[in-house]
């Protein structure tokens, strides 16, 4: 099975070194590592001199989305491997998932477990990020338990959902997910296979107040979709958060924007 590794970073130069360490330490090697440098002002560049095999491609800063999707048009193989600049791979990563698609070739994405470090220190994850395998819609839909770095898919998923919404600056790849797993079988690796590390001040996560934000606009595409009924559920709690956080925040157009959604969904449904 050959395997494109698609990288995106935005001066993570240290970080992006010790990701492709990861990656060449495989025991599955994959065909070809593209890195999408995503404008970035540091040394990012000289990772072409460090690790010459890598396929290096430079763009004007334009955001995450924007640089999977251009590794995703660059790349060659059928099967697709994210990689976040600052996360790790465990050294059989790619042969577990290998081998667990072989052993089931109708699925055509799995993810794998993963492990958290802040700061230098292994962090206990969340009970609401626990990872399931199958059909997962309805599991996706609270929080993004994917990561990115996690997955491995055929890329003819792509063609079937489309690539991620570059107009998201953040949840796009929870966006992505559940397009796939809208109509899709997700297969679990069920084995910590990623270090996940947190801290560092530039994580986008970190710059965003109410991350629900992005992530309703997410699940707003599902509502005339066979999703609706539990769409609906979800976002009307999600509004109803970010009411509460507008209010206390005093933010008067996110306050109308939120107040006119919860009324309209609760007008056109039996969910109160």
């Amino acid at each position: 099975m050959q395997i494109t590794v698609i990288i995106p970073t935005y001066n993570r130069y240290t970080l992006l070194r010790r990701a492709l360490e990861s990656v060449y330490a495989q025991t599955h090697m994959p065909h070809e590592v593209i890195i999408i440098d995503d404008g970035s002002t540091d040394a990012t560049a000289q990772i072409q001199t460090d690790f010459p095999h890598v396929k290096y491609i430079y763009q004007e800063n334009k955001g995450v989305s924007s640089a999977r999707n251009l590794g995703i048009r660059n790349s060659t193989c059928k099967w697709i491997a994210f990689l976040d600049a600052d996360d790790t791979w465990h050294v059989d990563k790619l042969a577990l998932q290998v081998h667990f698609h072989k052993q089931n070739p109708h699925v055509t994405m799995s993810y794998t477990d993963e492990k958290w470090i802040r700061n230098g220190i292994a962090v206990t994850i969340p009970k609401k990020f626990k990872k399931h395998g199958g059909s997962i819609f309805n599991e996706c839909l609270s929080h993004c338990i994917i990561a990115p770095s996690a997955t491995l898919l055929h890329k003819d998923l792509f063609d079937e959902v489309g690539v991620f919404d570059e107009a998201l600056e953040v949840c796009e790849d929870y966006d992505l997910w559940l397009r796939i797993a809208c109509e899709n079988t997700i297969g679990l690796v069920d084995e910590k296979l990623i270090t996940k590390y947190a801290g560092h001040e530039d994580q986008l996560s970190f710059k965003h107040w109410g991350m629900d934000r992005f992530r309703v606009i997410a699940l707003e595409k599902f509502l005339d979709t066979s999703k609706r009924s539990i769409v609906t559920e979800i976002l009307l709690k999600k509004y109803k958060l970010l009411l509460k956080g507008a209010i206390k925040y005093n933010r008067v157009a996110e306050r109308e924007t939120y107040t006119k959604k919860i009324n309209y969904l609760s007008s056109i449904s039996s969910i109160v």
